[in-house]
Protein backbone atom coordinates (compact mmCIF):
# COMPACT_ATOMS: atom_id res chain seq x y z
CA UNK A 1 0.00 0.00 0.00
CA UNK A 2 1.58 3.08 -1.05
CA UNK A 3 0.50 6.91 -0.56
CA UNK A 4 0.53 10.18 0.82
CA UNK A 5 -0.93 9.73 3.97
CA UNK A 6 -2.19 6.30 4.08
CA UNK A 7 -0.52 5.84 7.45
CA UNK A 8 -4.14 6.83 8.97
CA UNK A 9 -5.27 3.66 6.81
CA UNK A 10 -2.96 1.28 9.05
CA UNK A 11 -5.45 0.29 11.93
CA UNK A 12 -8.32 -0.87 9.86
CA UNK A 13 -5.69 -2.46 6.95
CA UNK A 14 -3.50 -4.33 9.84
CA UNK A 15 -6.92 -5.54 10.83
CA UNK A 16 -7.72 -7.14 7.60
CA UNK A 17 -4.20 -8.57 6.89
CA UNK A 18 -2.50 -9.18 9.34
CA UNK A 19 -5.53 -10.44 12.50
CA UNK A 20 -3.59 -11.13 15.95
CA UNK A 21 -4.36 -11.55 19.40
CA UNK A 22 -1.77 -8.54 19.99
CA UNK A 23 1.09 -7.13 17.68
CA UNK A 24 4.37 -5.78 18.95
CA UNK A 25 5.60 -2.46 17.29
CA UNK A 26 9.04 -2.68 17.19
CA UNK A 27 11.29 0.53 16.31
CA UNK A 28 14.51 1.83 16.72
CA UNK A 29 15.40 5.15 18.89
CA UNK A 30 15.22 7.92 16.16
CA UNK A 31 11.66 6.73 14.37
CA UNK A 32 9.66 5.80 17.66
CA UNK A 33 8.90 8.98 18.73
CA UNK A 34 8.11 9.98 15.18
CA UNK A 35 6.06 7.65 14.25
CA UNK A 36 6.01 4.44 16.08
CA UNK A 37 4.01 5.59 18.76
CA UNK A 38 0.94 7.34 16.77
CA UNK A 39 1.23 3.82 15.11
CA UNK A 40 0.83 2.02 18.60
CA UNK A 41 -2.28 4.46 19.38
CA UNK A 42 -3.87 3.61 15.97
CA UNK A 43 -3.26 -0.59 16.13
CA UNK A 44 -4.02 -0.63 20.06
CA UNK A 45 -8.08 0.23 18.95
CA UNK A 46 -7.58 -3.11 17.16
CA UNK A 47 -5.74 -5.38 19.77
CA UNK A 48 -3.09 -4.98 22.52
CA UNK A 49 -0.42 -3.29 21.38
CA UNK A 50 3.24 -2.65 22.76
CA UNK A 51 6.12 -1.09 21.84
CA UNK A 52 9.56 -2.24 21.68
CA UNK A 53 12.83 -0.08 20.99
CA UNK A 54 16.27 -0.40 20.17
CA UNK A 55 19.14 1.87 19.83
CA UNK A 56 18.75 3.16 16.22
CA UNK A 57 22.38 2.78 13.77
CA UNK A 58 23.71 -0.52 11.45
CA UNK A 59 25.70 -1.08 14.69
CA UNK A 60 22.66 -2.42 16.37
CA UNK A 61 21.48 -4.74 14.10
CA UNK A 62 23.15 -7.58 15.90
CA UNK A 63 22.18 -11.02 17.40
CA UNK A 64 22.63 -9.62 20.65
CA UNK A 65 19.59 -6.77 19.87
CA UNK A 66 17.69 -9.87 18.04
CA UNK A 67 17.79 -11.91 21.53
CA UNK A 68 16.93 -8.50 23.56
CA UNK A 69 13.71 -8.40 21.87
CA UNK A 70 12.70 -11.63 21.41
CA UNK A 71 13.56 -11.97 25.82
CA UNK A 72 11.13 -8.87 25.68
CA UNK A 73 8.72 -10.48 24.09
CA UNK A 74 8.61 -13.70 26.14
CA UNK A 75 8.51 -12.07 29.08
CA UNK A 76 5.67 -10.16 28.04
CA UNK A 77 4.07 -13.33 27.12
CA UNK A 78 3.26 -12.76 23.07
CA UNK A 79 2.31 -15.95 22.15
CA UNK A 80 2.18 -17.88 18.53
CA UNK A 81 -1.21 -15.83 17.73
CA UNK A 82 1.02 -12.30 18.15
CA UNK A 83 2.08 -9.93 15.14
CA UNK A 84 4.86 -7.93 14.64
CA UNK A 85 4.87 -4.37 12.86
CA UNK A 86 8.11 -2.99 11.32
CA UNK A 87 7.88 0.94 11.64
CA UNK A 88 11.31 2.50 10.47
CA UNK A 89 14.31 2.17 8.34
CA UNK A 90 16.08 -1.00 6.38
CA UNK A 91 17.66 -1.84 10.18
CA UNK A 92 14.55 -1.81 11.88
CA UNK A 93 12.77 -3.98 9.06
CA UNK A 94 15.70 -6.75 8.96
CA UNK A 95 15.84 -6.90 13.02
CA UNK A 96 12.49 -6.78 13.13
CA UNK A 97 11.68 -9.51 10.22
CA UNK A 98 13.94 -11.57 11.94
CA UNK A 99 12.35 -11.68 14.85
CA UNK A 100 8.69 -12.21 13.43
CA UNK A 101 10.71 -14.77 11.72
CA UNK A 102 12.30 -17.17 14.17
CA UNK A 103 10.00 -16.32 17.62
CA UNK A 104 7.76 -19.29 18.00
CA UNK A 105 9.28 -20.59 15.31
CA UNK A 106 7.81 -17.78 13.04
CA UNK A 107 4.83 -15.17 13.45
CA UNK A 108 2.90 -12.86 10.71
CA UNK A 109 4.74 -9.23 10.80
CA UNK A 110 4.17 -6.26 9.04
CA UNK A 111 6.68 -3.99 7.32
CA UNK A 112 5.78 0.00 7.60
CA UNK A 113 9.09 2.00 6.19
CA UNK A 114 10.17 5.18 6.96
CA UNK A 115 12.28 5.83 5.11
CA UNK A 116 13.10 5.96 1.25
CA UNK A 117 15.21 2.89 1.57
CA UNK A 118 13.27 0.75 3.21
CA UNK A 119 10.30 1.87 0.92
CA UNK A 120 12.11 0.41 -2.08
CA UNK A 121 14.12 -2.03 -1.45
CA UNK A 122 14.36 -3.51 2.37
CA UNK A 123 10.89 -3.52 3.12
CA UNK A 124 10.18 -5.64 -0.01
CA UNK A 125 10.79 -9.59 -0.77
CA UNK A 126 11.39 -11.14 2.36
CA UNK A 127 14.87 -11.11 3.63
CA UNK A 128 15.50 -10.52 7.18
CA UNK A 129 18.70 -10.22 9.25
CA UNK A 130 21.30 -9.31 11.57
CA UNK A 131 25.51 -8.56 10.87
CA UNK A 132 28.07 -10.51 12.33
CA UNK A 133 31.49 -9.26 12.74
CA UNK A 134 32.47 -10.88 9.37
CA UNK A 135 29.79 -8.89 7.62
CA UNK A 136 26.50 -7.45 7.17
CA UNK A 137 23.32 -9.61 7.15
CA UNK A 138 25.53 -13.49 7.51
CA UNK A 139 22.06 -14.97 9.55
CA UNK A 140 18.77 -14.57 9.02
CA UNK A 141 16.03 -15.78 7.32
CA UNK A 142 13.65 -15.38 4.57
CA UNK A 143 9.98 -14.53 6.11
CA UNK A 144 7.69 -12.63 3.80
CA UNK A 145 5.64 -9.91 5.37
CA UNK A 146 1.52 -9.66 5.67
CA UNK A 147 1.74 -6.16 3.93
CA UNK A 148 3.74 -3.20 2.89
CA UNK A 149 2.52 0.35 4.09
CA UNK A 150 4.42 3.04 2.27
CA UNK A 151 3.56 6.61 3.69
CA UNK A 152 5.81 9.19 1.33
CA UNK A 153 4.34 11.91 4.02
CA UNK A 154 7.04 9.65 6.77
CA UNK A 155 10.29 10.79 4.86
CA UNK A 156 9.20 14.94 5.72
CA UNK A 157 10.84 13.75 8.75
CA UNK A 158 13.99 11.89 7.14
CA UNK A 159 17.35 13.67 7.22
CA UNK A 160 18.58 14.76 3.74
CA UNK A 161 21.43 12.69 3.91
CA UNK A 162 19.36 9.69 4.27
CA UNK A 163 16.66 10.33 1.72
CA UNK A 164 19.35 11.12 -0.63
CA UNK A 165 21.12 8.04 0.02
CA UNK A 166 17.32 6.05 -0.75
CA UNK A 167 17.86 7.48 -3.98
CA UNK A 168 21.03 4.61 -4.69
CA UNK A 169 18.49 1.89 -4.93
CA UNK A 170 15.92 3.44 -7.45
CA UNK A 171 19.15 4.29 -9.99
CA UNK A 172 20.33 0.71 -9.30
CA UNK A 173 16.60 -0.52 -10.45
CA UNK A 174 17.41 1.57 -13.47
CA UNK A 175 20.50 0.27 -13.92
CA UNK A 176 20.30 -3.30 -13.64
CA UNK A 177 16.15 -3.58 -15.63
CA UNK A 178 15.09 -0.20 -17.08
CA UNK A 179 16.75 2.34 -18.65
CA UNK A 180 14.18 4.81 -19.21
CA UNK A 181 13.32 4.60 -15.80
CA UNK A 182 16.66 5.95 -15.17
CA UNK A 183 16.35 8.35 -17.60
CA UNK A 184 13.22 9.80 -15.38
CA UNK A 185 15.05 9.77 -12.21
CA UNK A 186 17.83 11.88 -13.96
CA UNK A 187 14.94 14.63 -15.49
CA UNK A 188 13.11 14.79 -12.52
CA UNK A 189 16.03 15.02 -9.69
CA UNK A 190 15.30 18.41 -8.66
CA UNK A 191 11.97 17.54 -8.08
CA UNK A 192 12.77 14.54 -6.23
CA UNK A 193 15.29 16.11 -4.42
CA UNK A 194 12.82 18.83 -3.39
CA UNK A 195 10.33 16.00 -1.97
CA UNK A 196 7.60 17.00 -4.29
CA UNK A 197 5.27 14.06 -3.53
CA UNK A 198 3.79 13.04 -7.17
CA UNK A 199 7.69 12.75 -8.04
CA UNK A 200 8.35 10.97 -4.96
CA UNK A 201 5.71 8.65 -4.96
CA UNK A 202 6.26 7.97 -9.40
CA UNK A 203 10.02 7.05 -7.79
CA UNK A 204 8.66 4.99 -5.10
CA UNK A 205 6.05 2.84 -7.12
CA UNK A 206 8.43 2.36 -10.35
CA UNK A 207 11.14 0.55 -7.97
CA UNK A 208 8.99 -1.63 -6.12
CA UNK A 209 7.54 -2.65 -9.20
CA UNK A 210 10.67 -3.26 -10.08
CA UNK A 211 12.09 -5.23 -7.15
CA UNK A 212 8.37 -7.14 -7.59
CA UNK A 213 8.77 -7.99 -10.47
CA UNK A 214 12.70 -9.55 -9.67
CA UNK A 215 11.53 -11.40 -6.25
CA UNK A 216 8.63 -12.77 -6.90
CA UNK A 217 9.77 -15.86 -8.83
CA UNK A 218 12.70 -16.52 -6.97
CA UNK A 219 12.07 -15.72 -3.30
CA UNK A 220 15.34 -17.27 -2.06
CA UNK A 221 17.70 -15.78 -4.64
CA UNK A 222 18.59 -19.06 -6.34
CA UNK A 223 18.39 -17.39 -9.63
CA UNK A 224 17.57 -13.90 -11.20
CA UNK A 225 16.91 -12.07 -7.94
CA UNK A 226 20.91 -12.15 -7.86
CA UNK A 227 20.69 -8.96 -10.05
CA UNK A 228 19.67 -7.31 -7.27
CA UNK A 229 22.95 -7.21 -5.46
CA UNK A 230 24.57 -4.81 -8.27
CA UNK A 231 27.16 -2.75 -6.38
CA UNK A 232 26.28 -4.18 -3.18
CA UNK A 233 29.86 -6.40 -3.25
CA UNK A 234 31.80 -3.64 -2.88
CA UNK A 235 29.33 -1.56 -1.61
CA UNK A 236 28.96 -4.02 1.89
CA UNK A 237 32.53 -3.70 1.97
CA UNK A 238 33.16 -0.53 1.97
CA UNK A 239 30.53 -0.01 4.45
CA UNK A 240 31.76 -1.96 6.93
CA UNK A 241 34.95 -0.39 6.34
CA UNK A 242 34.32 3.01 7.26
CA UNK A 243 32.58 1.07 10.67
CA UNK A 244 29.28 2.10 9.10
CA UNK A 245 29.91 5.92 9.02
CA UNK A 246 29.20 5.38 5.49
CA UNK A 247 25.60 4.93 4.70
CA UNK A 248 24.36 2.12 2.46
CA UNK A 249 23.10 3.79 -0.47
CA UNK A 250 25.97 5.90 -0.34
CA UNK A 251 28.24 2.58 0.59
CA UNK A 252 25.61 0.97 -2.94
CA UNK A 253 26.59 4.01 -5.24
CA UNK A 254 30.27 4.35 -4.11
CA UNK A 255 29.69 -0.15 -5.17
CA UNK A 256 28.37 0.40 -8.26
CA UNK A 257 30.34 2.63 -10.30
CA UNK A 258 33.50 0.26 -8.83
CA UNK A 259 31.54 -2.66 -10.51
CA UNK A 260 30.55 -1.38 -13.44
CA UNK A 261 34.01 -0.24 -14.15
CA UNK A 262 35.22 -3.75 -12.84
CA UNK A 263 32.45 -4.93 -16.07
CA UNK A 264 34.30 -2.38 -18.45
CA UNK A 265 37.89 -3.86 -17.14
CA UNK A 266 36.46 -7.53 -17.67
CA UNK A 267 34.85 -6.56 -21.52
CA UNK A 268 31.45 -7.74 -21.03
CA UNK A 269 30.04 -4.07 -19.71
CA UNK A 270 29.93 -1.43 -22.93
CA UNK A 271 32.11 1.47 -22.47
CA UNK A 272 30.24 4.34 -21.33
CA UNK A 273 28.05 2.72 -18.88
CA UNK A 274 30.23 3.47 -16.14
CA UNK A 275 30.37 7.37 -17.13
CA UNK A 276 27.11 7.74 -17.92
CA UNK A 277 25.66 6.07 -14.41
CA UNK A 278 28.31 7.80 -12.38
CA UNK A 279 26.53 11.11 -13.97
CA UNK A 280 23.35 10.07 -12.60
CA UNK A 281 24.55 9.27 -9.17
CA UNK A 282 26.18 13.31 -9.45
CA UNK A 283 22.61 14.55 -10.18
CA UNK A 284 21.99 12.85 -7.05
CA UNK A 285 25.01 14.22 -4.86
CA UNK A 286 25.80 10.31 -4.39
CA UNK A 287 29.79 9.51 -3.96
CA UNK A 288 31.10 7.54 -6.52
CA UNK A 289 34.72 6.91 -5.58
CA UNK A 290 36.48 5.06 -2.71
CA UNK A 291 37.18 6.58 0.91
CA UNK A 292 40.82 7.56 1.02
CA UNK A 293 41.17 5.79 4.27
CA UNK A 294 39.93 2.38 2.88
CA UNK A 295 42.55 0.40 2.02
CA UNK A 296 41.65 -1.97 -0.92
CA UNK A 297 43.41 -5.06 0.97
CA UNK A 298 40.58 -4.76 4.06
CA UNK A 299 38.02 -4.41 1.47
CA UNK A 300 39.26 -7.65 0.02
CA UNK A 301 39.46 -9.53 2.93
CA UNK A 302 35.39 -8.34 3.58
CA UNK A 303 34.09 -9.51 0.56
CA UNK A 304 35.63 -12.87 1.11
CA UNK A 305 33.13 -13.29 3.70
CA UNK A 306 30.60 -11.65 2.00
CA UNK A 307 27.38 -14.13 2.02
CA UNK A 308 27.46 -14.31 -1.89
CA UNK A 309 30.90 -15.57 -2.30
CA UNK A 310 30.94 -18.97 -3.91
CA UNK A 311 33.82 -21.86 -3.12
CA UNK A 312 36.28 -18.87 -2.26
CA UNK A 313 35.65 -17.27 -5.35
CA UNK A 314 33.97 -13.32 -5.51
CA UNK A 315 30.76 -13.21 -7.63
CA UNK A 316 29.19 -10.10 -9.29
CA UNK A 317 26.50 -8.78 -10.94
CA UNK A 318 27.33 -6.63 -14.03
CA UNK A 319 25.50 -5.04 -16.46
CA UNK A 320 26.19 -5.46 -20.31
CA UNK A 321 24.57 -1.58 -20.67
CA UNK A 322 21.95 0.39 -18.63
CA UNK A 323 19.09 -1.75 -18.51
CA UNK A 324 20.61 -4.65 -19.63
CA UNK A 325 22.58 -7.11 -16.74
CA UNK A 326 25.69 -9.48 -18.63
CA UNK A 327 24.89 -13.08 -18.63
CA UNK A 328 27.72 -15.20 -18.09
CA UNK A 329 28.49 -18.02 -20.82
CA UNK A 330 26.92 -20.67 -17.80
CA UNK A 331 23.97 -19.37 -18.27
CA UNK A 332 23.71 -17.93 -14.58
CA UNK A 333 23.21 -14.42 -12.70
CA UNK A 334 26.63 -13.50 -11.56
CA UNK A 335 30.15 -13.67 -12.87
CA UNK A 336 32.99 -15.52 -11.00
CA UNK A 337 35.23 -12.82 -10.42
CA UNK A 338 39.61 -13.27 -9.54
CA UNK A 339 40.74 -11.48 -6.62
CA UNK A 340 43.24 -9.99 -8.76
CA UNK A 341 40.89 -8.61 -11.19
CA UNK A 342 38.63 -6.96 -8.58
CA UNK A 343 41.94 -5.72 -6.42
CA UNK A 344 43.06 -3.87 -9.70
CA UNK A 345 39.61 -2.03 -10.30
CA UNK A 346 39.24 -1.29 -6.93
CA UNK A 347 43.12 0.42 -6.81
CA UNK A 348 41.99 2.29 -9.86
CA UNK A 349 39.96 4.20 -6.88
CA UNK A 350 37.73 6.77 -9.00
Amino acid sequence: MLGDGVLADLATVVADTCPAASYVVISDSNVAPLHAEQVVNRIGDVAPTQLITFPAGERHKTRKTWSTITDQMIEAGVGRDGAVIAVGGGVVGDVAGFVAATYMRGIPYVQVPTTLLAMIDSSIGGKTGVDTRAGKNLVGAFHQPKLVLADVATLETLPAKEFTAGIAEAVKHGAITDADYLTRLADQHREILEHDSEAVTALVAGSMAIKASVVMNDEREQGRRAVLNFGHTVGHAVEAASGYELLHGEGVAIGMAIEAQLGANLGVTDADTQPRLCSTLELFGLPRSLPSDVPVETLLDLMRHDKKARDHGLRFTLLKRLGEIARPEDGGWTHSVSQTEIGETLHQGF
